[in-house]
């Protein structure tokens, strides 16, 4: 990482587990970060250790109305962008979200969406400016994508299947991304952070979480990736690839373009 003094980052997610370390790493090294989450109080800490370097701006993935209001407020403050990092997501919970989407989809990719596209005028405007999507190796294990379920409450126990179809959405949205942005300045990352021991498992059954955490990462160790696509100068004329453990790796062969085209084209409707 180089001096990112007067860089903008707008992080979601970051008051806890990757999130909250790639904040306070960026502004350790001199970035403005804009710290999205639900909670003021619960990103207290967070705000208390960026000092004036960090700003608070509120934001529930699960709603598109608090997405739209996220993006007007940090609008309003006519101030640039130069990288948004999509790092908020559930895993392992079961539902749907206010404007009736399967949770784990609803938050991890459709609410990314709306954000994402609300704020493209500004980052272009901030170019050269990067989108990341924290996505994760999960996704490899989804077959496709069932159109229809993405409209229903989550099928099944675990909810895990459903977490690999909002995986894949990342990478699908981050190749699409680049597709439509070429020329732009804007460039665009997905990653896989590793498995991290965070609080983004707390919903997943017993036995089965504790398991799970043992084989896991740190936060701090997980935000590399993150921090490396936001920040690397040598990605800069890359742009909608995959990275694992801050290489790039083949994303799934379910991850075509007629797929990111259609998803897109979808989350497009249904976010209007």
């Amino acid at each position: 990482m180089g001096d990112l003094d007067g860089r903008t980052f707008l992080v979601t997610g970051a008051n806890i587990g990757i999130g909250r370390a790639t904040a306070v790493e960026l502004g350790r090294r001199g970035g403005r970060v804009f710290v999205a989450c639900r909670s003021e109080e619960r990103a207290r800490s967070v705000l208390e250790e960026l000092g004036d370097r960090g700003v608070f701006l509120a934001l529930d993935l699960g709603e598109l109305s608090s997405v739209r209001a996220c993006a007007k407020s940090f609008l309003e403050r006519d101030e640039p962008l130069h990288v948004l990092i999509n790092n908020a997501g559930v895993a392992g919970q079961r539902g749907t979200t206010s404007d009736g989407f399967e949770l784990t989809f609803g938050v991890n990719h459709l609410g990314h969406f709306l954000l994402t596209t609300l704020l493209l005028d500004r980052l272009e405007a901030s170019a050269p400016a990067r989108i990341v999507n924290v996505s994760s190796v999960g996704h490899y294990q989804a077959k496709g994508i069932d159109w229809d379920a993405l409209r229903k409450p989550t099928r099944s126990f675990t909810a895990l299947p459903e977490y690999a179809v909002s995986k894949l959405c990342n990478v699908l949205f981050t190749q699409e991304l680049a597709r439509r942005l070429d020329g732009s300045g804007m460039t665009s990352y997905a990653l896989h952070p590793g498995a991290i021991a965070s609080n983004i498992w707390k919903r997943v059954p017993w036995p089965i979480r504790p398991v799970m955490k043992m084989f896991m990462k740190s936060s701090e160790e997980g935000a590399a990736t993150s921090l490396w696509c936001a920040t690397a100068p040598e990605l800069a004329g890359e742009s909608g690839r995959y990275y694992d453990d801050c290489k790039e790796k083949d994303p799934s062969s379910v991850a075509t373009p007629e797929l990111g085209r259609e998803l897109w084209e979808r989350s497009d409707a249904w976010t209007s």
